[in-house]
């Protein structure tokens, strides 16, 4: 009977998982800075963007991170996306150079609202759906539109009983 199942339905990404996807990616973003150079900075939209920043940040050896914080997402339900603190227009300007992570693109609407800061960065997320992927420069991994995605920064081991017990 699987009405009753005990698992949940989407995409489940463990912390190495993560890692290997955002590796990815950092490879990918070698030699995509402006001129072939490197990047001026990594700007990581929070909260998602975090760990993959740190992880291309590392990948990559840029030195200079900072962040973006956009509110669009109140647990699982979306709202429109505001951003709450942005970076030092001195570092970023226009966003030429500027390397903007984020951990998934949903709907785009939130990367609409931080391409306004800074129109000419990058945008290079690790996970991208239909809806949204024309507001990226570069992914790893697509997913359909109805995919909900459980990152590890989410989720918390727990016990789950099995389909059948005798």
């Amino acid at each position: 009977m699987m009405s009753d199942q005990p698992h949940e339905r989407g995409f489940h990404v463990s912390w190495e998982q993560l890692h290997r996807d955002v590796r990815a990616l950092a490879w990918r973003l070698q030699g995509e800075a402006p001129g072939g150079n490197v990047w001026n900075a990594v700007v990581a939209i929070t909260r998602g963007g975090m760990a993959p920043a740190m992880i291309v940040a590392r990948e990559l050896d840029i030195r200079t991170i900072d962040t973006i914080c956009v509110k669009s997402y109140d647990h699982q339900s979306q709202s429109a996306p505001i951003v709450i603190k942005s970076p030092e227009k001195s570092l970023v300007g226009d966003g030429s150079g500027i390397l903007l992570i984020d951990d998934l693109v949903d709907t785009g609407r939130t990367l609409e609202v931080v391409r306004k800061v800074m129109p000419k960065a990058h945008v290079a997320t690790v996970y991208a759906k239909p809806m949204g992927r024309n507001q990226v420069d570069t992914f790893i991994t697509e997913v359909s539109q109805d995919t909900w995605i459980y990152f590890p920064w989410d989720m918390a081991l727990q016990y789950v009983k099995p389909y059948r017990t005798t």
